[in-house]
């Protein structure tokens, strides 16, 4: 049994809108799928197209600007949330998340567009992902609630400039997060839908111990439509990868996973868990972190390395974690497969904490990650070079 359907057995429904969550993810990822091939069929028929850079696993031009798609999947179940019954409690004027993280998100689509069509400079997407970032905390969707785990526990409530100043600089690389592990077919995307995944669960955990508060709406909704939206566009992205999801995308995924992160962790007191259940007290923190575990440790390990070398921070190579896999001897959808299951396993130890005894979550993380371990040293023997065969595969035709 799944940990949604335990959590479904145990509440009755109570305070879970489990239904209409499943519908979020339904009509998002049905509209970035469908969405996505026209984009598809528009790129190749204007010619833009991804040319193949030094650094890239790619060999043959391909279209990006999936993330319009997916950006436009997450709208689409916006619209409906905002007329369900069950969660338009979620929204202004009772709480300003989700007009705050489409506005936002408007923004970050705009740079990464103009980024996937024109290749902006470094700082000039740091300014558009400060902006949209800013965009968000001033709307209302800002950390104020910060607990502390040491002593006897306490939560700091954060002044608005203090609160402001956290909030951008966790969206901001949490966005660059993303951005930079979007290297291989299938990876950002994949990540991204189990980090949302793992984040709706543990908010529909939030809803029911908080007996469907109003302000535990927010980070459901927003994770239910991002996991739709990767989801959907997933299919298309891969191995081997028909479009990419471009700046566009991957940027639009660290925002709405720092948005739901945000609402979930930094504006909930967390002293509705009690004071004797110090894990339960700090699953809000495990699970983001859990959640974005892989692409903050490829961010932090570029960026040491980077400016180790002299470089800037920004500056490409192909050192990150999934091309040290491919050097390794796996393949591409091996690569993908192995960070998809390390990251499962971490964010399953965060999540499975708020609804298992400490016990059982410890035992099983333990399993998972003896068999991750052992997939991961169990190398694929390389295929013989087919470029041939693959570009067979590639079919550019719209």
């Amino acid at each position: 049994m799944t940990s949604v359907s335990i959590l479904a057995a145990q509440t009755g429904g109570a305070g879970v809108p489990i239904r209409e969550l499943a519908m979020l993810v339904l009509v998002s990822a049905a509209v970035s799928y469908l969405l996505t091939g026209v984009v598809r069929y528009v790129l190749i028929r204007s010619g833009w197209l991804d040319q193949p850079r030094s650094r890239d696993v790619h060999d043959i031009p391909k279209p990006r600007l999936g993330g319009v798609a997916m950006f436009t999947g997450v709208l689409a179940a916006v619209a409906l949330a905002s007329i369900l019954p069950a969660l338009n409690r979620g929204f202004p004027p009772m709480t300003p998340d989700m007009r705050a993280i489409v506005v936002a998100g408007l923004v970050l689509l705009l740079v990464g567009i103009a980024d996937d069509l024109f290749d902006l400079d470094a700082i000039t997407k740091l300014v558009g992902q400060i902006a949209a970032a800013l965009i968000m905390s001033f709307m209302g969707v800002s950390w104020y609630l910060l607990y502390i785990p040491f002593g006897a526990g306490s939560t700091l409530i954060l002044d608005p400039i203090m609160s402001t100043v956290l909030t951008v600089i966790f969206t901001v690389a949490l966005i660059n997060a993303f951005n930079f592990v979007d290297g291989i077919d299938g990876l950002a995307s994949g990540l991204g839908m189990i980090a949302a995944g793992s984040i709706l669960i543990y908010s529909m955990v939030m809803l029911h111990d908080q007996g469907g508060t109003v302000s535990a709406y927010p980070p459901a909704m927003i994770s239910a439509c991002l996991f739709g939206a990767c989801l959907g566009f997933l299919p298309h992205n891969f191995e081997p990868a028909r479009i990419f999801m471009g700046d566009s995308g991957a940027m639009m995924i660290g925002l709405l996973l720092a948005g739901a992160s945000v609402s979930a962790s930094g504006r909930i007191a967390p002293s509705m868990y009690g004071a004797a259940d110090v894990l339960a007290l700090m699953s809000p923190i495990l699970v983001v972190v859990a959640a974005i575990s892989v692409p903050m440790l490829d961010l932090l390990l570029a960026v040491v390395r980077r400016v180790g070398q002299g470089k800037s921070p920004f500056s490409p190579d192909k050192m990150h974690l999934h091309h040290r896999l491919l050097s390794m001897g796996h393949s591409h959808r091996r690569v993908v497969l192995v960070l998809y299951l390390w990251v499962s396993v971490i964010a399953y130890a965060a999540v499975a904490t708020t609804i298992f005894p400490v016990a059982f979550v410890a035992i099983s993380s333990g399993v998972l990650l003896i068999f991750a371990v052992v997939f991961t040293a169990s190398r694929s023997s390389k295929a013989p070079d087919g470029s041939t065969a693959r570009r067979k595969r590639y079919n550019l035709r719209p």
